[in-house]
């Protein structure tokens, strides 16, 4: 069985300030390697509700947009997360 994802941090956080997944009313906002230089861009963000889906994405090569307070939010590639689960880091 899976262990429940707890949270996703950025493995080097700009100026040292945490980073944590942006939130919205849609969901989690991923950007699709299939887009390449544009993934970035509104029209190609990929939305899903938990973070357990996030995990999944993120594995899969997705970057997922990342926000701390007093940055703006950044879409962040999969080899620059850190996912945790359940106390084990992977």
């Amino acid at each position: 069985m899976e262990k429940k994802v707890v949270r996703i941090e950025r493995i080097a956080p700009r100026d040292g300030v945490a980073e944590e997944p942006a939130l919205t009313a849609k969901g989690y906002v991923l950007g699709d390697p299939r887009f390449g230089k544009e993934k970035h861009h509104a029209k190609n963000a990929v939305f899903v509700r938990t973070l357990d889906e996030v995990a999944v994405l993120v594995g899969q090569g997705f970057s997922l947009r990342m926000k701390a307070p007093g940055k703006r939010e950044s879409l962040v590639s999969p080899g620059m997360l850190r996912i945790i689960r359940e106390g084990v880091v992977a």
